[in-house]
């Protein structure tokens, strides 16, 4: 059978991946072909990216792995470690629960050789707090809220909090990007903006052909060493099977996408290619339509939370590589998740709750109605591009049905089910959540304001109270006491169920690159990899170190 998976690329398929190839190693460096280029190791590797992140800035779109070999950051290598390390900044030091100064890395320069100051550093996050939105930027506009930002003088940064900003050394800090003042002061479109980047990153981003593939040149000058692989070409090819054909055939030296679970035992075991497993930082979820009844009601959602049976999904889903969703959302692993969470499978609570809410079978035909007697008979939305995704959705109909509520999959275009959820045309859908999503402490509590986990404009009678503990917490542990506080009421009524938590396996051709390291969050495929063994210390997990 896994034969047959591997091989079932079509040749127009495998025609493409061989043309974006050639295209991207022709454009690379004037035509030598790609086994000859991989024979040295050091000098190139090919890298499959399934999405196309734009141009790589922080308004395109791109993600974190990715930005990260063009940009760097204060502290690195993100807000999913207890304590990041120093990055662009040499150390942050907080005068009071609001205050802090960061002192900046001497001698660091922008890929166009123009000297990194702590200007560039006042200039990005203002330019995110007062800006057009990205994913980084509620880091400064609202969690936390950064009033002033001043340059003490060239190398130093004072931040002043609007409310306590306890976790702005450890969270905030270790998760922007840093722009160059003098690139990004003439951009008043950030979204149309679409010149090649200039960051300090280990990379620079040489070439990119939209859709095709991506060119990226060691920097040399990085203020950690230089990078251990001088070039690295990027073709992105978005269809799953075809990213794990060109891999097996050599077309590929990895692919920065997991192995889906019925791959991993095939490509183990197949000559020339080695199998890295890492412990995700991300949760595929349940999400449920939270606007509309009965998902409305806090003890619906409970009672769907005890009416899924995680460690069946694990078990025939992932095939036992991975872990079931029983503690909950956020993931387990980060830590700032309270290690006390529990979402147990317990059918015979689901229907208490159930009954005693009024969501009952009336008629006797095994579905439950709600009070006005509609049948409770849904739709879940499953991603066509993700087949563990709809054999999940598969199976939660069948766990539902027997705690009395009628469900059916709906196999649907990953842009037609961003649209359908964005316009709240839907019931539930399964989806997988990141580490910033899962990981990163403040975007949980962002995320319950913006409309994901919850709206702002939504009274949430038992949240809210919890919300303001939160914002007035002017330490480290009572700032994490609450966040405890507020993740224990969350998941007693979720809006997003924890399924599992997937085991990432990674394939890759050793002979081209066996330098691979895990860094929390990001899996293999990230800057952290490639650049020196000294310069990784604090940023990947140690077994692999």
């Amino acid at each position: 059978m896994h034969e047959a998976v591997h091989h079932s690329a079509s040749a127009q398929t495998r025609r493409r991946i061989a043309a974006l190839l050639v295209v991207a190693l022709l454009g690379a460096c004037g035509g030598p072909d790609a086994d000859a280029a991989r024979s040295t190791a050091g000098t190139r590797l090919t890298i499959a990216v399934p999405l196309d992140g734009g141009p790589l800035h922080p308004y395109s779109g791109a993600n974190d792995f990715l930005l990260g070999l063009v940009y760097d950051k204060l502290f690195e290598p993100s807000p999913y470690v207890d304590r990041p390390a120093p990055g662009l900044a040499e150390a942050a030091e907080q005068l009071d629960s609001i205050t802090w100064v960061v002192t900046l890395r001497d001698g660091v320069r922008w890929h166009d050789g123009r000297p990194f100051t702590a200007a560039d550093v006042r200039f990005t996050y203002e330019y995110y707090r007062d800006g057009s939105p990205n994913r980084h930027t509620h880091h400064v506009s609202e969690v936390p809220r950064i009033e002033r930002i001043t340059e003490v003088d060239e190398r130093r940064v004072r931040f002043e909090c609007a409310y306590p900003c306890p976790l702005l050394g450890r969270v905030t800090l270790a998760d922007l990007p840093i722009l160059p003042h003098h690139v990004w002061s003439a951009v008043s479109e950030p979204r149309q903006y679409t010149d090649l980047p200039v960051g300090t990153g280990p990379y620079r981003l040489t070439e990119y052909r939209s859709g095709r593939f991506y060119r990226f040149e060691a920097n040399a000058e990085h203020y950690r060493g230089r990078p251990l692989v001088a070039e690295l070409i990027m073709p992105i090819i978005a269809d799953q099977s075809a990213v794990f054909t060109a891999l097996r055939t050599g077309e590929i030296d990895a692919a920065a996408r997991d192995l889906p679970p019925e791959l991993r035992e095939t490509f183990a075991s197949t000559p020339g290619i080695a199998v890295m497993n890492t412990a995700a930082l991300s949760i595929v979820e349940l999400r449920p339509n939270y606007r509309k009844a009965p998902f409305s009601d806090a003890r619906f959602r409970e009672g769907l939370s005890y009416a899924i049976d995680r460690q069946a999904l694990v078990d025939r889903v992932l095939l036992g590589l991975g872990r079931p969703g029983t503690r909950g959302y956020p993931h387990p692993d980060s830590p700032w998740t309270d290690p006390t969470l529990l979402t147990p499978w317990n059918a015979d609570s689901a229907e208490t709750l159930f009954d005693r809410a009024g969501y009952a079978d009336r008629d006797g035909d095994g579905v439950r109605e709600l009070p006005n007697g509609v049948p409770l008979r849904f739709t879940i939305l499953a991603d066509g591009g993700e087949p563990a995704w709809i054999r999940t959705a598969e199976m939660l109909t069948a766990q539902l049905a027997v705690v009395g509520i009628a469900a059916s999959v709906q196999v649907v275009e990953r842009g037609v089910l961003s649209q359908r959820v964005s316009a709240g045309q839907y019931d539930l859908f399964v989806s997988r959540i990141g580490p910033h999503g899962v990981a990163d402490p403040d975007q949980f509590v962002m995320s319950q304001r913006s409309g994901y986990l919850w709206s702002r404009d939504l009274a949430h009678p038992t949240m809210d109270p919890l919300f303001e503990r939160w914002r007035t917490a002017a330490t480290v542990e009572a700032r994490r006491d609450a966040l405890f506080a507020l993740q224990r009421e969350f998941n007693r009524q979720p809006t997003s169920i924890a399924l599992y938590y997937p085991t990432e396996s990674w394939a890759y051709r050793p002979t081209a690159f066996d330098g691979w390291v895990e860094s929390p969050g990001f899996g293999i495929v990230h800057k952290w990899s490639l650049l020196p063994r000294d310069a990784r210390v604090g940023a990947v997990v140690s077994r692999r170190d």
